[in-house]
């Protein structure tokens, strides 16, 4: 499963959500919305309005969400 975090520079809820991604051992790629202005346009085009962007295969999410994250790992071990 593809995950991709939208993010940006010294964002507090983008830093708690890439230590709880690495503390799950779950792999993801970050995409800078200040350097990618289609990812933006992307982002912007599901709703949301604050990083982080979460996107996990079909699902996705914004802001620091601990128990989205514990459910994703839950679901990568099953």
């Amino acid at each position: 499963m593809s995950i991709i975090i939208y993010s940006k520079p010294d964002c507090v809820q983008c830093n708690a959500t890439y230590r709880a991604f690495d503390k799950q051992g779950i792999g993801y790629q970050v995409i800078d919305l200040t350097q990618d202005q289609q990812a933006l346009i992307h982002v912007k085009s599901l709703g949301y309005q604050q990083v982080p962007v979460i996107i996990a295969g079909d699902d996705h999410w914004s802001g620091f969400r601990p128990d989205k994250i514990g459910a994703l790992a839950h679901a990568l071990a099953s």
